[in-house]
């Protein structure tokens, strides 16, 4: 999976402008209403997912272990789906929905993560994208009773932060593909 993610560092990077622009737009709109919150993490999510399964399908060898990133992108599209397809969602439900999305997310994260710093030793940035997430669901989960101005601004520090942890990611990434050699098509095995 270390080799699938440096080939793909770019989705990396693509997650965290997302996330950093999704995170901006609830501070923007601080006032955001309950409708226009839903509509903007359903879309973060489904997008976050796609480009997940991008970087998983695109150039992935059949020996490496790619299930977590896979399970993360299929979270995010159906936390996606369930928004878009019941927009009517009340902010208690959103904050569920919200809460299970991160809680995934964050398990996958880590366990993706693990399995990179086997091969990029001392690397601790999708470490903390997913105790980040799994803060973001306890926080949920332990007070759903939260505003709609609560959740948007609890969001958007995490969307913020969480981009910035990505774009670093998949920059660094890009740089060990590059001293291996990756970008000529001779990345050596790593040793087990």
């Amino acid at each position: 999976m270390p080799l699938l993610l440096a080939r793909n560092w770019w989705t990396l990077v693509l997650r965290g402008i997302v996330a950093i622009i999704f995170g901006i737009l609830t501070f923007i709109w601080p006032a955001i209403t309950i409708a226009v919150l839903v509509l903007l993490f359903g879309a973060y999510a489904l997008v976050d997912g796609v480009f997940n399964l991008i970087g998983v399908f695109h150039r992935s060898s059949p020996n490496e272990r790619w299930w977590a990133l896979l399970l993360e992108g299929l979270v995010g599209i159906a936390a996606g789906l369930v928004t878009f397809f019941w927009p009517a969602i009340t902010a208690l439900a959103l904050v569920y929905v919200i809460a299970a999305w991160a809680l995934l997310t964050g398990i996958f994260e880590l366990a993706a993560a693990f399995r990179l710093r086997q091969e990029l030793p001392g690397e601790l940035l999708l470490i903390f994208g997913g105790i980040l997430s799994i803060i973001l669901a306890i926080v949920f989960a332990a007070v759903p009773v939260l505003g709609a101005l609560s959740i948007a601004f609890a969001i958007g520090i995490y969307a913020v932060i969480f981009g910035v942890l990505m774009l670093s990611l998949g920059f660094r990434l890009r740089s060990w593909e590059h001293r291996l050699g990756a970008g000529t098509g001779a990345m050596p095995l790593p040793a087990r």
